[in-house]
This record gives structure tokens, C-alpha cells and sequence, in this order.
């Protein structure tokens, strides 16, 4: 099972959003058995808080349901999971920062560099935004799962 963990700062919007998106996507792929998905906030103060109401409308536009209660990211998500997915710069370094090895920091991305279609190097928080900001961001999203489950495809060889 290759396990997948997407992390912004409060996990109430982008990682949650990116999370059940990367869940449909691997369930109309049939991957369902071998693809886990989880996500996870860089700080703690929204824990067990279900996503924002804004971006649960914008992707439920999309046929996106998100069901997640927020948490806070841990030492041990660096071992548990195999890849590690950021939304932002900020991030990076906050989870850089979480004790672990050389080896579990290498599996730290930013999600943004498996968009195919869109050239963006950061998902936005659309927190403070407005309904733009919560679209664009799921079309960063859209664009930056599906490349990284075409990238899982290769490199596990997954069919």
C-alpha cells in the first residue's frame, strides 16, 4: 500500500480538498487497494475541525465530497507515510523542521510540481479569499493529482 499524506498549515482547506480528490481519482483508477490518502496541518489550532464550509460547496461542484477532521501533522506521519505532499513553501519548511531522518525528509514534496496542464509552484490558501481563490486552487489541485498518480503509476508500476 503506498500511503500519501497531503499537508497545508491548518488542514481545513487545500489538504483536506487535495486528499478527497486524490481519492476519487484513485478510485476511478481502480486503485482503491493500493493507494491510501490522509492529511494533515502543520499547526494544530483547527484540530478535529471539519473542512471550511466555502471549499466544501466549491468541491461539492465538482462532485468532491470532503469528510475529513482536521489534525496536526506528526514525527510520525515522516515514517508512516511514503510520500509527504506540501502545499506551499511555508510548509516545507515547517515540515522539514519535524524530527526524522535524511530519508524520511526526502519524501517531502510540494504538490505543485506534479501539475501538468497548469504552471503554478505553490497552491494558494484560499482562506481570506474569495470564490475565485477556492477554484483556482481546486483546479491547481485537479491538475496536480492527476499527475502525481500518473508519476505513482510509473514508479510502482501500478495498472
Amino acid at each position: 500500500m503506498i500511503k500519501l499524506l497531503f499537508v497545508c498549515m491548518g488542514n481545513i482547506c487545500r489538504s483536506p480538498s487535495a486528499e478527497a480528490i486524490m481519492k476519487k481519482i484513485v478510485s476511478e483508477n481502480n486503485l482503491d487497494d493500493k493507494i491510501f490518502c490522509d492529511s494533515a496541518g502543520t499547526l494544530g489550532y483547527h484540530a478535529g475541525d471539519q473542512p471550511d464550509s466555502r471549499m466544501i460547496a466549491h468541491a461539492k461542484k465538482r462532485n468532491v465530497f470532503l469528510n475529513h477532521a482536521a489534525r496536526k501533522i506528526t514525527n510520525e506521519d515522516l515514517i508512516e507515510f511514503d510520500h509527504i505532499l506540501v502545499m506551499d513553501d511555508d510548509n516545507f519548511s515547517n515540515v522539514m523542521l519535524l524530527n526524522g531522518t535524511e530519508s524520511d525528509k526526502s519524501k517531502i514534496k510540494k504538490l505543485a510540481d506534479y501539475c501538468v496542464k497548469l504552471d503554478e509552484d505553490e497552491v494558494p490558501d484560499p482562506y481570506y479569499g474569495g470564490a475565485e481563490g477556492f477554484e483556482k486552487v481546486l483546479d491547481i489541485l485537479e491538475d496536480a493529482c492527476s499527475g502525481l498518480l500518473e508519476d505513482l503509476k510509473i514508479k510502482h508500476n501500478l495498472k
